[in-house]
Order: C-alpha cells, then structure tokens, then sequence
C-alpha cells in the first residue's frame, strides 16, 4: 500500500473527477451526496470518541492513530462507508492526548490528511488532536458582552497580534502571543500606556486580529519560533484551530485555545468586542490542502481547461458555491462565534464567495446573535463563478446586514493606492470632492447623482487605512514631495476626522492614531518584524496625535448624528451647505439621531491658508471641535486658518 505520509510531499491529484465513476464535477453530484447531518469531524467523550469523514470518492477510508504529533501510527483501523459519502468508525476508551488522520483510497493511490474539520492539531498542524474542549476554557469564561446596538456604533481597530508587542520597549512580557494582548498595566517609553491599556483608552469598540486560526507552516514553522519569522497569515491551513505561534506552547494542542478564549474573555471584560478575520476565498496551497488530499477536485474552482481559478492571486479560489464547501464554512464561522464567543468576522476578498454562503452565514449569525458583526472585502474581481452570484459591492443590494470596504472613499480621501504620486482630497486634489461625499453619506444613494453600493449605512465600512497597502503616513509622504511635517501630519488629522465623522460603520488601523510608518513597504506581509512592529516611541512622540484620535473617536461615540441608522434619516438629516474652495460642509439637523445638539455643522478644510463659510440660521452656533482651526466665528460667519476639520453645534433652547 502507498501512503502519501509527508505532508509536504506533491500528492496524488491527477484527474480530479474520480474514482468508481463517481465525478466531483457532475451535475448531481451535490445531489446524491451532500450530507447535512452535525456530526463531521471528531465526536469525542471519555468513553468513546466517533469519527465522521466526508469523503465520497473515496474506495477505502481508515483512521490513522498517533501517540504524537511525530513518529509512527500506534493503530490503522478501516472505516466504514455509509450514507451520502461518509465514512465513520468509533473507537471505545478514553483518546484524550492522542492525534488522529484520515487515509482515503483514491485509485491506486493513498492520501493521508488530517480531519478538515479538527478542533485542535498538534504543532504545525498536521495531525488533529483529540481532546475535551471544555477542559481548554479558563477559570473565567462567561457569555457576557459589551453592550452593542447597531454596526454604525462600531469603532473598529485592527491589530496584527505579533505586531502589538515585539517591540522591545512595548513593556508586554508575552510578546507576539495571544497572552501579550491579555496583559494589562504596560508601560513604555515614557510611562505611555502600551498593548490592551492603549487600545483600551482610544475608545474603540471592536479589535479586529489579523487571522489568528492555524496558518501554513510555510509561512510560520511552529518548531522554529526562536528564530525570526513574520506573516499576516492569509494562507489558512485548518480552519477552526487557532494558530499555535501565538501561544506560549504550540506543542499542547490545548494551549492555544485556552489562551485565545482567555484573550477574548479579557478584551470583553475590557469592554471591547472582538472581530476575526476569516479567509475563506482560497487555501494555502490547492494541491496539499486537507479538502484536496480527501476529495479532490470538490473544493475549489477550476477554469474550463481544467487550471485552477486564481481570482485570489493565491493560486486557487474555494468553490465557496458547492453544497459541502458552503456547509463546511457556515458551520466553521458559527463554531469560532459558539465556541470562542467571537463578536464579528471580517471575510478576506469576499468578492470570491458567493452570495447564497453570505446570505446564510448572516441568517445563521443573526439566530446565535445579531449583533455579531460581519463584514467584508467586496472587491469585483475575476473569477470562474457567474458574475450576479458573487458577493461584491455590485451586488450588495442582496447582501443586507453585512458590510464593503468602501475603497472609493479611500482613495478619495487620501489619492489612489495604486498611483503612489497621485493626492487626494486632504492633499489638495478637489477632483476627488464628489467621491468623498458619498463615503460622508455612507455609501447609500443620497441624489440622483450621489450614491454607491450600500442600501444603509451598515453596509458602508469607511477606511482610509489597513494592513494592505501603504500606511497613510507613508502614502502622504509620497504623494506631498516637498511639504514639511507639519502640513503632513495636519492631512493625517484630517483624513481620520473624515472616517470617524461620515455616516457608516468606521475602521482604524493599529498605529493610525500615532502616523505608523512601514518605511515605505508597500506590502509587509511577510516582512520583518521591526518593520510591520507598533513603534512604541512613535507612539510616545506624538502624543498629541493620539489624543486627537481618542477625542474623535469619543466626538463620534457622544454624538447619534454620526451615527444614524438608515439611508432615510441620512437623506433627511444629512444636508450639503455651500462650501469655500478646498472645503466640505454639512450640516445634520432636526436632532438628528436623538443627538444632545439640535444641529452640528462639520467643515473639513484641506487647505493651508484661510477661509470663510456662512452659517446656515439656524441659531447661535458654538465650536465643540477643531477650536485650533477657528480663527472667527461671529456674525452668522465661520473662518478657519489650516488643514483640518471643525465641528460647530447649536444647543436647543
């Protein structure tokens, strides 16, 4: 018998229709063989643990049982076929401690992989631990929450775990772990609070981490972890496990999901919900994934002659569209919100999926929780699924409750990411006025000629930075040759004011509120450390910015204007006032939102020098933002002196 053992060996694919003349590709395919029954992957009790392995092509399936996560099988035992393509065994006696695989027959070819639906794996991942997940909870593990009513009341703040606390003066003891995001009472340079104290005292409300589930050994070995290593990790291995370079063992298979649910449990007794962000468009490798090695051919897209669709830019796109692809990623984002008490997830290119997979997972969420946020990348892109099927901005009118980076708003505010040079509204290029408007108005239809993908404001998210791309900081130094720091750090101020106070959902990057810099990288994922790091001297240099940033964030959070919650209050609320050159005006009115101010007044100025607007009369107006700007205000007239925002409001009488 071959058995294909080492996971890093090509393994047999060749034709992925099939084997007994059963073909992953015929049109009743899903038909015959979907299963909707709950109980695939590991059943475990310490009397008898059952195993369910969907693999319908398959001639012959065996469980493959381990004392370690290395070394030689202590027993091979057949499993037997049953219903739609399953395959099951159940094995008496306590297993906890044990790792476990899976070995099909395709041909005249064996594959070995571990279980695509495994709760825990050993280092590295390739072999699923058997365990007692409630024995992984710690002492304090609670269903409470943060109070949350609506997606627009999010501030949202998203973090590279790694990137928190490797740097040396961060005062974080577990550095580059879940345990270093626990840590209360950091202190770095200059007695500034670091780690959970800083984010904590922003005022956010939701952390987004980068993928925290088990990514690929490729990008970060498990058994080398004294030795430099980087990644974002958007390059999913096993789906529902958390990544074991996080935790403070990666051998125990119990350790990083206790530390992850004590992590999550601190950012909620902190009173900050958490946000995961989820890669279900593509896998790390289409040929050695777990799906493939099982059933090949099922999981993923392929063109007409027979490549892999590659609409990700990572070699493969998952056929999120096929009955068992679907089910499996339904059921893994509502284990990670069960399980792990996860308040959101934001889905990596979700232009990729389809929109039948979205709608569920709303609809699923909405049954656990509604307020667990869900958002997502709806880029249009390229890929072998019909174009109304995908779920992107084009189709966002059949994604409600769920959230679009509004991209367009982006590169209005700050210039286009993809032309370094080009500036955009803070800089000084009025052309993007129109664009940045609608991202002001959340992406609904405002007027006939203002509108983009949203149906409401909670399926706008505003941004102007996150780990793709260039920092704003770095953007604005490529895109202002010849300004002076000043004048730069006055664009930053302003485009973060613009994200925090236009209608819809708002998003931060780490190290925003203080101008990160990555020294120019244009895309860090894998680069070292001391370039994608929170420089917490940065930190402590500008001081000033970051006060700016919690006194936005705390404008935002005390004010209900900015906040409304449909498309028809922003059309009745939201009015456009008549602005000077370089300057947007607005004002919202009637007591909007239930706001303590009748009415406020926002100009953004993105121009050095002075100008003048007129008050609409609507009584005595009184700067409760951007004093620093206002060189007069009298006479039902308004003038400011530099870049930057400024917020006025009339008290009712």
């Amino acid at each position: 018998m071959s058995v294909q053992k080492d996971m890093n060996e090509p393994i047999y694919y060749g034709d992925p229709a099939a084997t007994e003349g059963i073909s992953v590709f015929a049109q009743d395919f899903d038909a015959l063989f979907s299963y909707d029954g709950d109980d695939l992957g590991l059943s475990y009790t310490p009397a008898s643990s059952a195993f369910c392995l969907w693999a319908p092509t398959a001639q012959e399936a065996m469980l493959v049982l381990y004392d370690s996560w290395q070394g030689e099988p202590v027993s091979v035992q057949p499993m037997t076929r049953e219903v739609r393509g399953t395959w099951r065994i159940s094995v008496a006696g306590e297993l906890a401690g044990k790792f476990y695989t899976y070995r099909v027959r395709l041909g005249d070819r064996w594959n070995e992989a571990a279980d695509p639906y495994a709760k825990a794996v050993g280092v590295n991942g390739d072999r699923a631990a058997i365990l007692d997940l409630r024995a992984t909870d710690p002492v304090r593990w609670t269903e409470d929450k943060p109070a949350f009513a609506d997606p627009v009341d999010a501030v949202i703040y998203e973090l590279h775990l790694r990137d928190l606390s490797v740097h040396p003066e961060s005062g974080i003891t577990h550095k580059g772990q879940f345990l270093g995001l626990a840590e209360a009472g950091t202190r770095g340079p200059g007695g500034i609070a670091t780690g959970l104290d800083h984010i904590a005292s922003l005022g956010v409300t939701h952390v987004q981490l980068l993928p925290v589930y088990d990514f690929a050994t490729e990008s970060v070995d498990e058994t080398r972890l004294d030795e430099p290593h980087y990644n974002w990790g958007y390059d999913p291995k096993n789906y529902n496990v958390p990544e074991g370079s996080y935790a403070t063992d990666p051998y125990g298979p119990a350790v990083r999901i206790r530390e992850l649910k004590t992590l999550i449990q601190t950012l909620h007794d902190r009173g900050l919900r958490v946000i995961m962000d989820v890669v279900y468009n593509h896998v790390y490798d289409g040929y050695r994934v777990n799906f493939t090695k099982l059933v090949p051919g099922y999981y993923l897209r392929y063109k007409p002659d027979g490549t892999l669709s590659n609409g990700s830019g990572c070699g493969n796109d998952v056929a999120t569209e096929r009955v068992m692809t679907s089910r499996f990623i339904v059921d893994s984002v509502l284990y990670w919100a069960k399980e792990y008490h996860m308040d959101g997830f934001r889905f990596d290119l979700m232009g990729l999926m389809d929109i039948d997979t979205m709608q569920e997972i709303r609809r699923r969420l909405d049954e656990v929780d509604p307020s667990i946020l869900t958002i997502g990348e709806g880029w249009i892109m390229e890929t072998e699924l019909a174009p109304e099927k995908q779920a992107n901005q084009m189709n966002a009118n059949a994604l409600p409750g769920i959230g679009h980076f509004n991209d367009g708003f982006r590169d209005a505010v700050k210039g286009n990411i993809f032309r370094e040079a080009e500036p955009g509204f803070i800089g000084g290029n009025l052309s993007t006025v129109p664009a940045v408007k609608t991202g002001i108005t959340g992406g609904v239809v405002y007027g006939q000629e203002s509108g983009q993908f949203a149906d409401e404001p909670q399926q706008c998210v505003n941004y102007v930075e996150c780990h793709d791309n260039h920092t704003m900081w770095d953007k604005i130094i490529l895109s202002s040759q010849g300004y002076g720091d000043d004048r730069r750090r006055a664009m930053h101020r302003l485009a973060s004011a613009l994200v925090l106070t236009s209608q819809g959902i708002p998003f931060l990057h780490a190290g925003q509120e203080f101008m990160r810099t990555k020294f120019g990288v244009e895309n860090s994922y894998k680069s070292p450390v001391e370039i994608n790091r929170l420089d917490w001297e940065r930190c402590l240099e500008h001081a000033a910015d970051v006060e700016y940033m919690q006194r936005l964030i705390a404008l935002r959070r005390s004010h209900p204007a900015f906040r409304l919650r449909s498309a028809d209050e922003i059309r009745e609320q939201l009015i456009f006032e008549k602005a000077p050159s370089g300057a947007i005006a607005y004002t919202l009115r009637g007591h909007a939102g239930g706001d303590a101010a009748l009415h406020l007044y926002v100009l953004y100025h993105s121009g050095t020098g002075a100008a003048s607007a007129v008050l609409p009369p609507l009584g005595d107006w009184q700067v409760i933002f951007g004093e620093e700007l206002v060189t007069q205000l009298a006479d039902g007239r308004l003038t400011v002196q530099g870049i930057g925002m400024v917020v006025l409001a009339v008290h009712p009488a």
